[in-house]
């Protein structure tokens, strides 16, 4: 069973993540960040990820710590469900449009945390939300999934069409390096080993 359960407590935020990378893409999220909720559900839906996240986070003072949180919490969790990553195909990558805006994501399941991110947003804010948090969301994903991932926004007008583009294409690249390949005889790597 490809499923973890994952809860983070601290002075800022109280966090649980549930996900199944066998699901069928449905979700149940409560983050108290309605734009954060929507991309989420795009990574479960593209993903075919059944996610759950609930957050409580310090919202009063503003929507950081509890972004990077939830990164976090999503990356051990994500973690703790590829296991081993034995008989995994391990690398992904989709390019998704959404309108005038078209990105690229690349997952690597290497075992080591590795973020590059190109995405050039057009404004600052998402209605209430601040687009430097979706850095922030993948850093403490990646480094605590220890994957790696390539974000490139290739092109894009909408802020809110950039972002969702980078949500699904790497809902859908996770879907794709967390299957199992039926060609596969162990560990996809020349080291024997996927743990960093």
């Amino acid at each position: 069973m490809r499923q973890a359960e994952i809860s983070r407590n601290t002075l800022e935020t109280r966090i649980t993540v549930r996900l199944d990378l066998d699901g069928t893409g449905t979700s149940s999220l409560n983050t108290g960040i309605g734009f954060l909720d929507h991309m989420l559900d795009q990574i479960a839906r593209h993903g075919m990820i059944d996610l759950s996240v609930e957050a409580k986070g310090d919202l009063h003072i503003d929507a950081h710590h509890t972004v990077e949180d939830i990164g976090i919490t999503f990356g051990q969790a994500l973690a703790q469900a590829v296991g081993d990553k034995n008989g995994l195909r391990r690398y992904g990558h989709a390019y998704v449009p959404l309108d005038e805006a078209l990105s690229r994501v690349v997952v690597d399941l290497s075992g080591r945390p590795g973020l590059v991110y190109a995405l050039p947003f057009t404004r600052a804010m998402i209605g209430e939300f601040d687009v430097d948090l979706v850095r922030e969301f993948f850093q403490g994903m990646v480094n605590h999934a220890a994957i790696t991932v390539h974000i490139d926004n290739l092109r894009g007008e909408n802020a809110h069409h950039q972002a969702e583009t980078v949500f699904k294409a790497f809902g859908r690249a996770l879907r794709v390096a967390a299957e199992v390949d039926p060609r596969s005889n162990g560990i996809p790597s020349t080291k024997g080993s996927l743990q960093g």
